[in-house]
């Protein structure tokens, strides 16, 4: 159960970065296809989010990010050991 709620808690946190980026990306590719330049999506997508500026360690955190996320859901996937009974 513990695997579980480590799964739970670390979802919300780290996968909202990563698809902040992954949104950012395609809707800026979009948009300047059609013409239009809005360069302040890639300062969102490159982590730059007004006076916080992550850019320098941004691709890091979502690399952790990462994986964290696959190694949590690993741990579930894994099949748990059964406590042997002996009596």
């Amino acid at each position: 159960m513990k695997a579980r709620r480590l799964h739970r808690l670390l979802v919300p946190i780290t996968a909202a970065p990563l698809l902040l980026t992954a949104l950012t990306g395609v809707i800026y590719n979009v948009l300047l296809e059609l013409g239009i330049d809005a360069f302040w999506l890639l300062k969102i997508h490159t982590g730059r989010f007004g006076l916080i500026n992550l850019q320098p360690y941004y691709s890091i955190i979502l690399g952790i990010f990462s994986f964290a996320l696959i190694g949590s859901g690993l741990i579930l996937w894994m099949p748990r050991r059964r406590r042997s009974s002996t009596a």
